[in-house]
C-alpha cells in the first residue's frame, strides 16, 4: 500500500475488555481512536510491534518518527505485563486531562 513498513496484526474486536491505550505517554483519545479503528486494542499488541510495523503505523497516523520517540513499544511492553510507568500511574491519578476518558 502507500504506507511503507508492514500493517500490524489487527483484531476485529478486542479480547475481553480492551485496554486503555492512553496510559500509553504519546496516545491520547484521537490517536486511540484511530488505533482501536486499525484493531489495535490491546498494550500486547503495540508491545510485539517489530520496526515494520512501527514504520507503517507512523505513516498511517501521519506521526514519523513520533512512535519511537515517545518510546510506545517499551511502554506498551511494562503495561502488558500488569506493570505501571510514571505516565500511566498520572493518567490513573487524572493528571493527564488528554488521557481521560471525559469528551474530547
Amino acid at each position: 500500500g502507500e504506507h511503507g513498513g508492514r500493517r500490524p496484526l489487527s483484531l476485529l474486536a478486542p479480547v475481553g475488555a480492551a485496554d486503555d491505550l492512553k496510559r500509553i505517554s504519546g496516545i491520547g483519545r484521537q490517536n486511540e481512536a484511530r488505533l482501536n479503528a486499525l484493531g489495535i486494542w490491546h498494550f500486547s499488541q503495540v508491545a510485539a510491534w517489530t520496526e515494520e510495523h512501527v514504520s507503517w503505523v507512523s505513516s498511517y497516523l501521519a506521526f514519523p518518527g513520533r512512535i519511537d520517540r515517545e518510546e510506545w513499544v517499551s511502554q506498551a511492553r511494562i503495561l502488558a505485563t500488569g506493570g505501571e510507568t510514571d505516565f500511566s500511574k498520572r493518567v490513573e491519578n487524572g493528571e493527564v486531562p488528554t488521557s481521560s476518558s471525559g469528551p474530547a
